[in-house]
């Protein structure tokens, strides 16, 4: 037998190894986006349904198949599908008339009518100009040109005591106008109190006298149908907390700029609030007793109720163990409770749905009380409970519609207590369901295995139903509304070119978790150069906590985890404890305990992955995330730093006392206790072990960049080796194209040990 000499193992070893994080995979990391484009067909781009009297029943829908974009028709009645018209001679027609070149899919915002010859007609959107075209003519006619509307600006650290709007403009609710029907009549705050005002002969009276700067009313507030009742709230605001920025190197000048954003953390003190309503006749007022509403973390501005002297506001405790729909007498200020929800824990209060039926006697409610996720028909004036409407192991996700007229809820859901074609399946993919009043007559409409993404026709008929997992490419079907029967086939995406490259599908792969029986569910990506004979470390893509679930669900050519798996790891991405949407004991393993993140599950998941997978490296293991997940990261070093040996932490809420009120209070409960600091990445970096990058952008409006110094702030205290990337100007952030570069060399250096590409090199990919 031919004898090797260790060296020359060695060094074969060493080449095995060293053959990842070279140029050649960056560019593949960087261009993977592209790589795989145009490699799919036969898939729904749009679609409409036109049930009128003009055109009948009838759908149209376009698909991208390999020689271009085709438009369909149905008739719904026949089940019949047509051309609807030639996409390409439709462009063709349109570039004659503007003079140049109009490509077939710039197509959009299709509808049908009826011409004035009675022909089947389309009105559309392309190049700037509203078109209509004769589909049996095949008259083509431009018109008026079109304006692209921006959209709006979001906000993230209000969180307590009224509207959502931007932390620039201080919340006092002072100075708006309140408009009755008529026109004439006119309430707006100035001053601490409210004004009436004549629009007619612009006469102003005052309606209160004793608000002031210490206890004011808001000019938020409506009129009673009939016009003699106003309602609002009077507030006693509590100090403001405000952030203050430095942006370092503003656009345009040389000296930095400073402001500040109102932004309220855990334990700060909130506006104390309580309805009030004016008898406009007799400017008799009532001030609601607040027995039920005392200690507040939100109370909603009072809602009329259709035709009644009653108001309806909600009242969210501070602390949400206690959340209660409350009913006030205009007449006689009394308050009574419709709804109340308690919780030995915490309520999680944004999920809360309430609709009131038009009998004013009924309300459709969610709640979580039996630990899963369901709809409760409730009797307005008693309070109590007629029927819980959907029951099982499973979560009502959205409600799409209610039809009063037949008794039915149309519904979104997922979980695996619902009836599905396959009992096994991903528990978290969303199905579309129906149920009646009374909790008769469930039916899952759609219930084919995969994540659906569905829309109804006007009169509930029919369904277009888009389905998919990470693994099995879209199906687009047509159903029947009221069975969920398939009518036909719309669409199948084509993989098959997709297939003859080397692109490497997410795998869907199931383990348990810490106690040995849940499963939990995650994704598995592999290098498009994937060798099963070598050995990669394993990365972990985490965003975790409660509030939802984060692992794809849908099937993507190239998900988000794909290109730092080109330089040569396995990435990885689970939802373990601590995450919503499966049970209330599922998620409520966060409670005060933060830091958990569902580390126990994770690494029991990889750990089976791993022996399913021995090219898994795990003595590598690596994680990255971003805001929670970038407090998760370091989590995983500072408490689990045995198993993970580095991490990569962009923007993280290191300590929850110092992050947003809304999200922290939430899950970590008031008043503060202990719990703060045994979930607190600050007060722990004496435990820190493995190689850590942080990032922040120095104008995060998110979390507050302070939280990232002062965990850099303990780990020079402790004499602790760490990378840190500070980034001016910028937001909340992964860290953009910079931030994600610094982090694949990150990565590449510490579990390859080899000095990545100069960045150079790649400028010139």
């Amino acid at each position: 037998m031919k004898r090797v000499s260790f060296l020359t193992v060695a060094f074969t070893i060493a080449l095995t190894i060293m053959a990842q994080g070279t140029l050649e995979d960056y560019k593949r990391a960087y261009s993977i986006g592209s790589k795989y484009a145009g490699k799919t067909s036969n898939a729904i781009i749009q679609h409409q349904f036109a049930i009128n009297d003009e055109v009948g029943k009838k759908m149209w829908f376009t698909t991208s198949e390999r020689d271009g974009i085709k438009y369909y028709i149905i008739d719904l009645k026949t089940n019949k599908k047509e051309s609807l018209f030639d996409t390409n001679k439709l462009a063709s027609q349109m570039s004659n008339q503007l003079g140049k070149t109009v490509e077939a899919r710039y197509i959009q915002n299709t509808t049908l009518y009826q011409t004035d010859n009675g022909n089947l007609g389309v009105k559309f959107i392309a190049n700037g100009y509203n078109w209509s075209y004769d589909t049996q003519t095949s008259e083509l006619t431009k018109g008026d040109s079109i304006r692209q509307e921006r959209g709006g600006e979001r906000g993230w650290g209000r969180g307590s005591n009224g509207p959502q709007r931007r932390w620039s403009e201080v919340d006092d609710q002072r100075g708006r106008v309140a408009r009755f029907g008529d026109g004439k009549t006119q309430i707006f705050g100035k001053d601490n109190n409210l004004y009436l005002r004549n629009t007619e002969t612009n006469e102003e009276t005052a309606l209160t006298t004793d608000g002031n700067e210490q206890f004011y009313y808001s000019s938020w507030g409506s009129f009673s149908s009939d016009g003699k009742y106003y309602a609002t709230v009077k507030i006693k605001p509590a100090p403001k907390r405000y952030i203050t920025y430095v942006n370092s190197s503003p656009a345009g000048q040389v000296q930095p700029a400073y402001y500040n954003i109102e932004y309220a953390k855990p334990g700060d003190s909130l506006d104390y609030r309580v309805p009030v309503v004016i008898n406009l006749q007799t400017r008799e007022m009532k001030v609601a007793d607040d027995a039920l509403f005392h200690n507040q973390y939100e109370l909603s501005t009072p809602r009329w109720d259709n035709d009644k002297h009653t108001l309806t506001f909600s009242f969210n405790e501070r602390g949400h163990k206690t959340y209660r729909i409350l009913e006030m007498n205009a007449e006689t200020g009394a308050v009574r409770p419709i709804i109340e929800e308690k919780e030995e824990k915490y309520i999680a209060w944004t999920r809360l749905t309430r609709r009131d039926l038009s009998d004013g006697k009924r309300i459709i409610w969610f709640s979580e009380r039996d630990r899963y996720g369901h709809l409760y028909m409730y009797n307005r004036e008693t309070g109590k409970v007629i029927n819980q409407i959907t029951k099982g192991k499973f979560y009502v996700r959205r409600i799409l519609e209610i039809d009063e007229k037949n008794q039915v809820i149309y519904f979104t859901a997922n979980g695996e207590g619902l009836p599905k074609t396959n009992p096994n399946e991903d528990p978290y993919n969303i199905h579309y369901c129906k149920v009646n009043f009374n909790g008769k007559g469930f039916v899952d409409l759609t219930p084919e295995e995969g994540n659906h993404s569905a829309s109804f026709s006007d009169d509930k008929s029919y369904i277009v139903d888009t389905y998919s997992t990470v693994e099995v490419p879209p199906v687009t079907v047509l159903r029947d509304g009221k069975t969920g029967k398939i009518m036909q086939t719309l669409a199948q995406t084509d993989i098959s070119e997709l297939k003859k490259t080397d692109w490497k599908c997410q795998e869907v792969f199931v383990a348990k978790g810490r106690d040995g029986k849940t499963d939990m569910w995650g994704i598995i990506q592999r290098p498009s150069n994937f060798d099963p004979n070598k050995k990669y470390p394993v990365i972990e893509y985490i965003y975790s906590g409660p509030g939802d679930q984060y692992v794809p669900k849908t099937f993507s050519t190239v998900g988000s985890l794909a290109a730092l798996a080109e330089l040569g790891f396995i990435v990885v991405q689970l939802d373990g404890m601590t995450t919503s949407w499966r049970s209330k004991d599922f998620e409520e393993v966060c409670y005060k305990n933060l830091k958990d993140a569902g580390f126990p599950d994770r690494i029991a998941w990889i750990k089976a992955a791993a022996e399913k997978y021995p090219y898994m490296d795990i003595d590598r293991m690596g994680i990255y995330g971003c805001s929670a997940g970038g407090q998760e990261a370091l989590a995983a070093l500072l408490f689990h730093g045995d198993f993970y040996k580095a991490a990569y932490s962009a923007c993280g809420c290191h300590d929850n006392r110092m992050d947003k009120i809304w999200w922290n209070e939430q899950w970590m409960g008031y008043p503060l206790d202990e719990s703060y600091i045994a979930s607190s990445n600050t007060e722990h970096i004496a435990n820190l072990k493995g190689k850590l990058m942080l990032l922040v952008g120095e104008l995060d409006d998110n979390v507050d960049p302070s939280s990232t110094f002062q965990v850099v702030n303990q780990l020079i205290k402790h004499n602790k080796d760490f990378e840190f990337i500070y980034l001016p100007g910028e937001r909340h952030t992964m860290g953009g194209t910079y931030g994600t570069h610094k982090m694949y060399d990150f990565f590449v250096k510490n579990f390859y040990g080899i000095e990545p590409p100069a960045w150079s090199e790649l400028e010139k990919r």
